[in-house]
């Protein structure tokens, strides 16, 4: 952000430099190739110019911030009425003592107050311009101040999802692993060892903005090899996951998994034939579409495993992080037997 901003302010610092080189350089376009260069000339035209440099930075630099930012508009209307007026005066009194005009073409040399009117209106002219730079100026500036503060607001609120992800993530598994318990203790062990992989990727990956797709697929693995451990005989669990070959998209982490988490707890039925198909598929386009169709079974109510804010927070991190870049598709089908979630996530115009 530093090296950003010392880049702009020397690309402006340039432009008012070169500009000004322009103006007080114009002369020279037209010297004359047998009389050659006249320094007196040149000085005397440049008068002019120097009446216009120190109306555009005394604007730029101080009418327009004291008083105009500060809507004490009087005050900047009577600063600049008095800066060009003293500045037209000096300027003809010295023109005037430097003529060299002859008397005779002197007298044909229009009215004095014409070239007052003319120059004191070049001069109004160049006092409207410093104030509108240094206002659009102003206007840029807080619209990166807001920008920037969107983005932080933006961040905070995508950490504070992070922050009640993992929480909620950790007591659904606990609870998977608290009911294995009371029937088979050995596949409790194995659950706790599976568990712990998944702990090292949703405390460390998960802090990250973007993980690659690959990691995140790998998460997915373990997790329903977590989940199939306490699954009965007559659930079918079907998984298709595919990175994309050579490719390296990246994807905001367990954007996913609540999607999974909530397929294996309302699809699943201890008495009746139930399924899960999981697919997920990055493309080289950059588009990664996830596609989890489940056997409807909802939970009563006395059932309260889960707290309900999976989907919500996958919704909030969509909508911050992959604006107008994803589709999500879900709902029961219309005989009430299958639950679908369809998810596809635009990544690299992100």
């Amino acid at each position: 952000m530093k090296h950003l901003f010392v880049q702009r302010r020397f690309l402006e610092v340039s432009i008012h430099i070169v500009s000004w080189l322009l103006i007080f350089g114009f002369p020279i376009v037209f010297i004359d190739r047998e009389r050659g260069f006249n320094w007196v000339s040149f000085l005397r035209h440049s008068c002019v110019p120097l009446c216009y440099f120190l109306i555009f930075y005394a604007n730029y630099l101080w009418l327009v911030p004291r008083y105009m930012f500060k809507d004490e508009t009087r005050k900047y209307v009577l600063g600049n009425a008095l800066l060009i007026f003293c500045l037209s005066l000096l300027l003809h009194v010295y023109l005037e003592s430097m003529s060299t005009l002859p008397p005779p073409l002197a007298r044909h040399i229009p009215a004095r107050w014409i070239f007052y009117v003319r120059d004191m209106g070049m001069m109004v002219f160049v006092a409207g311009l410093g104030a509108a730079i240094r206002t659009s100026l102003r206007w840029r500036q807080a619209e990166e101040r807001l920008i920037e503060a969107e983005r932080q607001k933006t961040e905070a609120e995508l950490k504070n999802l992070k922050n009640q992800l993992n929480p909620h993530f950790l007591l659904n598994t606990l609870n998977n692993i608290y009911a294995l318990i009371a029937f088979d203790s050995d596949k409790a062990q194995t659950a706790v060892q599976e568990l712990s992989k998944l702990l090292r990727h949703v405390l460390y990956d998960n802090q990250q903005t973007f993980v690659p797709l690959q990691k995140e697929l790998e998460f997915i693995r373990n997790y329903v090899a977590l989940m199939r451990i306490r699954l009965p005989r007559q659930v079918e669990v079907s998984v298709s996951l595919e990175s994309g070959s050579g490719t390296a998209l990246q994807i905001a982490p367990l954007i996913f998994i609540s999607l999974i988490e909530n397929a294996f707890k309302h699809g699943i039925s201890p008495t009746t034939h139930s399924f899960i198909r999981i697919s997920i598929v990055g493309r080289t386009d950059g588009v990664v579409s996830c596609e989890i169709h489940n056997s409807n079974h909802p939970k009563s109510g006395q059932d309260q495993s889960g707290s309900g804010v999976g989907l919500e927070q996958v919704a909030k991190r969509l909508e911050l992080i992959y604006p107008g870049n994803y589709e999500w598709t879900k709902g029961i089908s219309e005989d009430g037997q299958v639950y679908s979630s369809i998810l596809t996530i635009q990544t690299k115009s992100v």
